[in-house]
């Protein structure tokens, strides 16, 4: 499914410096490696932030499943049953269980996620829709025109694999989603709340799917060495994300989905951070070394032969596996999953799945009815009431809260080394998929000057800061007497805050040359700006902050403004660093007017560079955020601890707080005091905040 892409900007915005994805129209290339050693980090890397964007990350408790299998179909040679477990309390998966008939020992099992189909697994073509798939040569027979889902359940149950067949979220008996919702909501999955924590129909419908491998490796009969998955179009998109996250998955064949074009256009295929720095190559090859099968059609994939699949090619052989991975281009045919590729994913099955068998055909099958493949019925009743629609989601989104929280706890006032080693680990590795770059690596960030005047007590330079691509405009003043330390004075005021158009600098600017600090003040991105840019939906915003979409199809794709600004501030870092001529000491981070968080931000992901951070942050908080494009939204803030949590990752850099208390700023004393460090909290100063960052920075009492 396409959306429309739109203006990015509003009159009333500074023009985007940088061009902005979507995933219809952008491109999406496989970043290549050149050696396994660098696969095995850009894999950890794409499965991290996979993780985070389903907000898997850590993955929640796996409550019982309780699940309830009934009403045994029997045919001569499979049967099918009904089948419903809770992937969370409360939350069930509904689907069929097609075995074969009889069981012989440890059977293989296939996980079988469906693609965006009128009525899902229901799925009930009618008489002119066969005529022409049989006419095409798409289909050999009537019933599996009709519905090609239970087709190909049936062959892989008489193949001797258990298959599962389930709902994806509010298709056919998922009735606890009212549809399979695209649009915004005031509550639930679709809203600020949901979307600083990380809650999504992605994330839940990624989570099911994790829990259907754990369901079929329960079953008695089921070889837990040899599951597979496979599915197309959404169902595609699914395939790719278990194989990527779960290794349980030991082949995985997704159709009519891997491509570098659009990237999949539902709600349930898009989360925040999913596709920065990656694509749908770079998600599919999450399954190397494992066997990888995948088919093309006339459709986004259709350039899959020359675009992209060459690229997993290459990385399988680089692995020493060249033969595991295949592509079929069946681009006489539209989207789909019909007999031909069908035909090609049961000999891949066949074949990594040990079936032993010599012929794989597609064979004509009785056709069930939606009565007969339903879960519910007067025995075994829908759920209503609060546990549909948006009192349901909302639950949801409650549980993994609760769940976050009782995760997280620890880590956001760690009182071991263990507890502070775990919480850089999973605080911090979340934080660097937030923000998408790291420090720079040495020589990446380069300072190119543009112009220099000598005044009486200090050197006024100006000039760029390049980093992987981006050039950030940047002010440095150097004392006359300097001690060869730098302060990174970061503002949303620029250039002014330091320096003034007639020339006069400020009275913190002139304090800290006086004492021999030298100034980098950097145009931080967008500044002025008074909102996140969106590439979709901006022909529809209303005034009053009213919510405009799903933002994950923007913060999907591009890093948010915030992120942006921490990114501008880490490679300016790198710059001072690494610049040889002056070269500098030590570092020292403040953070002031509007940019005490984002110094924090960058500190705590610059921990070997930064000598000492002050900063103001004003008390701010992202969770009281109600609006996903204020231009300090960054979804998952809330999820991952907030400030404090940024806060405390800076441990143990010397480290001084405007604007909190140590009390509102639960653990960030204990992660100091773990880590021996020094953090002091000036909640309330008799003198502006910016003389206090100063203050605190140059050592003045």
């Amino acid at each position: 499914m396409a959306l429309t892409l739109v203006s990015a900007t509003r009159a009333d915005e500074p023009a985007a410096t940088r061009p902005l994805r979507d995933l219809n129209k952008s491109y999406f290339p496989f970043t290549a490696v050149s050696n396994q050693a660098e696969w095995i980090v850009r894999r950890a890397d794409i499965q991290r932030r996979v993780l985070v964007a389903a907000g898997l990350y850590p993955m929640p408790e796996k409550t019982p499943l309780h699940p309830v299998i009934h009403g045994r179909i029997e045919k001569e040679d499979y049967t099918v049953e009904k089948v419903t477990f809770e992937s969370l309390p409360g939350h069930f998966v509904t689907g069929n269980l097609y075995l074969p008939k009889p069981i012989k020992g440890r059977i293989p099992a296939i996980v079988d996620p469906h693609g965006h189909w009128p009525n899902g697994r229901f799925i009930h073509a009618d008489d002119a829709e066969v005529k022409k798939q049989i006419a095409t040569g798409a289909e050999k027979f009537t019933n599996a025109a009709h519905s090609p889902m239970q087709a190909r359940c049936v062959q892989l149950a008489r193949m001797g694999c258990a298959v599962f067949l389930y709902d994806m979220l509010g298709y056919a008996d998922s009735v606890q989603f009212v549809e399979h919702r695209h649009g915004p909501a005031a509550k639930g999955f679709v809203s600020p709340a949901a979307e600083l924590n990380l809650v999504s129909y992605f994330g839940l419908q990624t989570w099911n799917s994790e829990r259907v491998v754990d369901f079929l490796s329960s079953l008695p009969f089921v070889d837990p060495a040899r599951i597979g998955c496979t599915g197309e179009s959404g169902g595609g998109t699914q395939t790719m994300m278990l194989a990527g996250i779960d290794d349980r998955i030991v082949a995985a064949f997704p159709c009519v989905m891997v491509s570098t074009a659009m990237q999949g256009g539902c709600t349930c295929e898009n989360a925040h951070y999913l596709r920065i720095n990656q694509g749908n190559i770079d998600l599919a090859a999450l399954t190397a070394p494992r066997p990888l099968g995948m088919t093309a059609a006339d459709d986004w994939t259709k350039q899959l032969e020359t675009k992209g699949f060459p690229d997993l090619k290459n990385l399988y052989t680089l692995l020493g596996v060249p033969e595991r991975v295949e592509a079929h281009f069946n681009l006489q045919f539209p989207h789909n999953y019909n007999a031909v590729s069908r035909a090609q994913m049961y000999a891949f099955f066949n074949r990594y799945l040990q079936l032993g068998l010599t012929n794989t055909d597609e064979r004509d099958f009785e056709l069930l009815t939606t009565p007969e493949l339903s879960v519910w019925n007067d025995q075994h009743p829908k759920p209503t009431g609060d546990q549909v629609g948006e009192p349901h989601e909302i639950a949801i989104l409650n549980w993994f809260q609760a769940q976050t929280a009782s995760q997280l706890q620890p880590l956001l006032n760690p009182t071991s080394k263990a507890d502070l080693r775990r919480a850089r680990e999973v605080l911090g590795g979340a934080l660097g998929v937030m923000i998408g770059r790291p420090l720079p690596k040495p020589g990446a960030a380069v300072f190119n000057p543009r112009s220099q005047e000598e005044k009486a007590d200090y050197r006024l330079q100006r000039g760029t800061v390049a980093c992987g691509g981006d050039t950030i405009e940047t002010t440095f003043l150097y004392p006359k007497k300097w001690n060869h330390d730098v302060i990174l004075w970061l503002t949303l005021k620029g250039e002014a805050s330091i320096i003034s158009a007639d020339g006069k600098l400020s009275a913190g600017a002139a304090q800290m040359l006086k004492r021999g600090y030298a100034l980098a003040c950097p145009q931080l991105y967008r500044l002025g700006a008074t909102r996140n840019p969106n590439v979709y939906a901006a022909d529809k915003r209303k005034s009053g902050g009213e919510y405009e979409g799903f933002a994950g199809y923007h913060y999907g794709y591009n890093p948010s403004l915030f992120a942006e600004r921490v990114r501008d501030a880490l490679a300016l870092i790198g710059a001072i660093r690494d610049n040889p001529e002056p070269r500098a000491h030590q570092i020292l981070v403040a953070g002031v007017e509007g940019a005490g968080v984002i110094a924090a931000t960058a500190t705590a992901l610059a921990p070997t560079a930064v000598h000492q951070l002050a900063c103001d942050t004003g008390g701010f908080r992202f969770a009281q955020l109600d609006n996903v494009w204020d231009v300090n939204f960054l979804p998952g803030a809330a999820k991952y601890g907030d400030v404090p949590a940024l806060l405390a990752l800076c441990a143990p850099i010397r480290t001084t707080v405007v604007g909190e208390t140590q009390g509102s700023a639960t653990g960030v004393a204990s992660a100091f005091a773990t880590a021996k460090g020094r953090v002091d909290f000036v909640g309330v100063t008799p003198s502006p905040a910016v003389d206090a960052v100063v203050n605190a920075l140059t050592g003045r009492k």
